[in-house]
């Protein structure tokens, strides 16, 4: 309040007293309070028409272009905003994705590991059942033919023995008594070459 009625009696002590600020010759004619009223009409109606000129033409456009900056960039943050939970949803279903192919994948690994382990499984049980007839099968053979062994061997025996003394002797001896010498001897060593 003090400011104010200061600077209002400073105004009017320049508006009253006109021999202060009069203007001598080559002196400022801004300072002359005789033309201090064209001054101010002048000073009024440039500014008047300069407000009228900005509050009608250039501010409305400035105004225009800061809303339509402000609903763009408002625009702009809302499509970032939506993208950025877009890009989130994918990336979580892609994750989901993943999670489940890696999932899956270790099921098949799994399933076809347990399949390979039954097929391997399954074929050396067959073939050890293979192996297993097979060695019967020669085991049978081989009884059979140590069964059938010693009789062949003193078959053989007999025929070597009467073609020997045949030679030796020059002639020909029963074949029923030499067979029954290769039986009692056989009937002796038998055990220890036959188990029997």
């Amino acid at each position: 309040m003090i400011k104010k009625i200061f600077f209002q009696s400073i105004f009017f002590n320049f508006f009253f007293f006109k021999e202060v600020f009069a203007a001598e010759s080559g002196g400022m004619p801004q300072l002359n309070p005789e033309f201090w009223i064209s001054q101010i009409f002048w000073l009024t109606l440039t500014f008047g028409i300069l407000y009228i000129v900005l509050s009608k033409l250039i501010l409305p456009k400035i105004s225009a272009n800061l809303e339509l900056r402000k609903s763009q960039i408002q625009d702009n943050i809302e499509a970032a905003e939506k993208q950025r939970k877009d890009s989130e949803s994918k990336l979580k279903e892609y994750d989901d994705i993943i999670f489940k192919s890696k999932l899956e994948a270790k099921n098949i690994f799994k399933d076809s590991r347990e399949k390979v382990i039954k097929d391997i499984n399954n074929k050396k049980e067959t073939l050890e059942n293979q192996i297993n007839e097979e060695i019967k099968k020669a085991e049978k053979e081989i009884e059979v033919v140590k069964k059938s062994a010693p009789e062949k061997i003193n078959k053989i025996a007999i025929e070597a023995s009467s073609e020997l003394v045949k030679k030796l002797i020059g002639a020909e001896i029963n074949n029923s008594s030499i067979s029954a010498i290769v039986d009692d001897l056989s009937k002796k060593n038998g055990d220890k070459y036959y188990g029997n």
